[in-house]
C-alpha cells in the first residue's frame, strides 16, 4: 500500500506518505500532522487506484491558459459555427485569461470563482458574465474528463446573475408592415421577413434556385452571418433545411427579384454580394422606420429581427398551430416556440373558446334557485 515515515521541521514532527502511482512510479505527499492522517491518506489512494478514480496531483499543476488553447481548438469550425465560436475567443481574451490564464488548476477554489463572477456582474451584462463563466467551466470540464482534477470549481455556484426583464417584442399589423415596406429601399426583403419569419442571414442567403414559384416556397439551405465584418455562409441555425411558404400576393415581387439572375445568384441585393445588416441610424432599414413612423406614428421603433416576431404573430392570428409556426421559424422544438411566443398563443386560446362557443348547441337552462 505504501509507507509512512516521520521527519522533523521547525514546527515539529511531520509525516510523509510514500506510495506508487498507477503507472508504477513512486511519489510522496508530505505535511501530515499525525501518522494516522498519513495512513488514512494512503488508504484513500489505494481505494482510488482500485476503482480507477485516482487523480495524479502532478497533472493538476498545469495552467488554465495551456488548457485553453486545446479547448478552443476543439470548438473551432466546423464543430461550432463562426458566429458561435468567435464570442468564445473574445470572452477568453477579454475576461477569462487575464484572471485565470496564469493559474494552476489545483490552485483554483470555488469561492474565488464565485467572487470573480459576482465582481464581473457589477460591470457587465448577464450574457457576458455567463459566457465568461461557461468558457472557464468548459476548460476545467475538459481537465476533469482527463482526470487532472476531481471536481470542477466553476460548476454549481450558489449565486449567478439574475435574468433581467425581457424586452417587449414588437408585433406589427398587416397595415404597418405595408407602410414600412412602402417606405423602404428594399420592400420585397421587408415583406419576406415579415411574412415568412426568416432570420436576416437566412433571407439574405437566399438564391434564385431556392425559390419554387410553382409551390410558392422558399428553401432555406444557407445562412449568411457577419462575423468581424466578414460574411460567413453556412447551414441554417438548427443545421436543418426547411421549406417556408410565402403568400401569393408576394409572388410578383419574388418574380421580379429573380429576374435576370442566374440560378446561383442571390435573391436580394445586387445578386453577387450578401447584404450586411447595418445597425446605425443611416442604414436603409433605420431610414425606412423613420419614414414609416412619420406616416404612421403608431409604428414602433424596430429592427429587422422584429419582423421575425411579426411573422409569428401574423401566422398565429391567421390560425396557424404551434407546430406550423415552429416549422416556419425553424425552431428546434415546439416547446421553444411556445416558450418564445406564449403571449400570442394565449390570444389563440381565446379564439378557440370563441369557436367552441359558436359550434356548441345552447345548454339547458340553469336550475331554478
Amino acid at each position: 500500500m505504501g509507507s509512512v515515515t516521520p521527519y522533523e521541521t521547525v514546527k515539529g514532527r511531520r509525516y510523509r506518505a510514500r506510495y506508487r502511482k498507477p503507472d508504477g512510479r513512486e511519489t510522496e505527499k508530505r505535511g501530515f500532522a499525525t501518522r494516522r492522517e498519513a495512513e488514512l491518506f494512503l488508504s484513500s489512494v489505494t481505494v482510488a487506484k482500485a476503482t480507477g478514480a485516482y487523480i495524479d496531483p502532478e497533472l493538476a499543476k498545469i495552467r488554465v491558459g495551456d488548457l485553453a488553447a486545446v479547448w478552443l481548438e476543439s470548438k473551432q469550425p466546423p464543430m461550432l459555427k463562426p458566429a458561435s465560436f468567435q464570442p468564445l475567443v473574445t470572452s477568453w481574451n477579454a475576461h477569462v485569461a487575464p484572471v485565470w490564464g496564469h493559474r494552476e488548476l489545483s490552485s483554483i477554489h470555488k469561492s474565488e470563482v464565485q467572487a470573480w463572477v459576482s465582481d464581473l456582474a457589477t460591470r457587465k451584462s448577464r450574457s457576458v458574465v455567463m459566457r465568461a463563466l461557461g468558457v472557464l467551466a468548459g476548460i476545467i470540464d475538459m481537465a476533469v474528463d482527463d482526470q487532472r482534477i476531481a471536481t470542477n470549481p466553476a460548476r454549481g455556484l450558489r449565486t449567478l446573475p439574475k435574468r433581467g426583464v425581457a424586452k417587449p417584442r414588437v408585433y406589427l399589423t398587416h397595415e404597418q408592415v405595408s407602410t414600412l415596406a412602402a417606405n423602404s429601399a428594399h420592400p420585397t426583403l421587408v415583406l419576406v421577413l415579415a411574412y415568412t419569419g426568416l432570420r436576416w442571414g437566412e433571407a439574405t442567403a437566399l438564391r434564385v434556385r431556392h425559390v419554387s414559384r410553382a409551390r410558392r416556397r422558399l428553401s432555406v439551405e444557407e445562412n449568411a452571418v457577419l462575423v468581424k465584418w466578414e460574411i460567413h455562409v453556412g447551414t441554417p441555425k438548427t443545421h436543418e433545411r426547411r421549406s417556408v411558404p410565402y403568400p401569393e400576393r408576394l409572388d410578383p415581387l419574388i418574380k421580379a427579384a429573380c429576374r435576370d439572375k442566374a440560378p446561383d445568384g442571390l435573391l436580394f441585393g445586387n445578386g453577387v454580394t450578401h447584404m450586411k445588416r447595418e445597425s446605425d441610424e443611416r442604414s436603409w432599414f433605420a431610414t425606412a422606420v423613420r419614414r414609416a413612423r412619420q406616416e404612421d406614428p403608431s409604428i414602433p421603433r424596430l429592427t429587422p429581427h422584429d419582423l421575425r416576431h411579426t411573422a409569428a404573430s401574423l401566422a398565429i392570428s391567421a390560425g396557424a398551430n404551434v407546430k406550423a409556426v415552429q416549422r416556419m421559424l425553424g425552431h428546434a422544438s415546439a416547446a421553444m416556440t411556445l416558450d418564445t411566443y406564449a403571449d400570442l398563443f394565449d390570444d389563440d386560446l381565446d379564439a378557440v373558446a370563441a369557436r367552441l362557443n359558436d359550434a356548441m348547441p345552447d345548454p339547458p337552462p340553469p336550475p331554478a334557485p
